[in-house]
């Protein structure tokens, strides 16, 4: 009988809060793993086979989420703590159930989506 890892619950709704896409997951987890190394978004577009383009939107975001800085046009992981020991959870969990991981953040809305959706919740005020 396989154990269940404790870690999946925590990985699973850190995914599906905060990661957008595949090449999402993979930069953020290749910023993590080559710390202190800084990116360009045509550093990161050659590691991730895709293009500048749509790395930039990616690195800026996970600077906006808190995870990666930028300085002098280049971004390097920024993330201490529980943080960096989730990205470790999420990084050993992704390499032994990529495609589980990856079906679920394609199975995700769009982030459109649920931006539209957050705006009709209702809360108590």
């Amino acid at each position: 009988m396989v154990e269940e890892d404790p870690d999946i619950e925590a990985v699973d709704r850190f995914i599906l809060e905060e990661i957008e896409s595949v090449p999402h997951l993979e930069a953020l987890l290749l910023l993590w793993k080559r710390q202190p190394d800084q990116w360009s978004a045509q550093n990161m577009a050659d590691a991730l086979y895709i293009s500048p383009e749509a790395a930039q939107p990616i690195l800026l975001d996970l600077k906006q989420r808190g995870f990666a800085k930028l300085e002098s046009g280049k971004y390097s992981f920024h993330a201490a703590g529980k943080r960096s020991e989730l990205i470790a959870k999420v990084d050993r969990i992704y390499r032994r159930e990529l495609v589980r991981i990856s079906t679920m953040i394609h199975a995700k809305p769009s982030a459109a989506v649920r931006a539209f959706a957050r705006a009709f919740r209702f809360t108590k005020d």
